[in-house]
């Protein structure tokens, strides 16, 4: 049987949360910023790596702002890889911080 995958907005704590069968496996941490979600941290516990989460919780946390129409500020390594192998996303990123994306540079 395979495990149930949801990611969902937790905006009282400023961040996304991906549960596996109810459980949280892991967060993308943000703080906003004007009309800039600054996202500062991802994490996946430990017994839940090594299955994709990290990606489709980013992948989520990056339609949200898509949606809610604001750009993006990725701090985090980890979202700024994701940007960078996911080149659709680009565009959300606030022009100040495109070189944490440029893979050229």
């Amino acid at each position: 049987m395979s495990a149930a995958v949801e990611v969902v907005a937790d905006p009282a704590a400023s961040r996304y949360e991906i549960l596996v069968d109810g459980v949280v496996a892991g967060f993308a941490q943000y703080r906003m910023r004007d009309d800039a979600m600054v996202f500062t941290h991802t994490e996946v516990r430990g017994e839940y790596e090594g299955r994709g989460l990290g990606g489709h919780l980013v992948g989520a946390a990056l339609d949200g702002a898509r949606t809610a129409g604001l750009s993006v500020v990725p701090l985090c390594s980890f979202v700024a890889w994701y940007i960078q192998r996911n080149p659709e996303y680009r565009d959300l990123v606030d022009d100040d911080y495109r070189n944490l994306v440029d893979t050229a540079g």
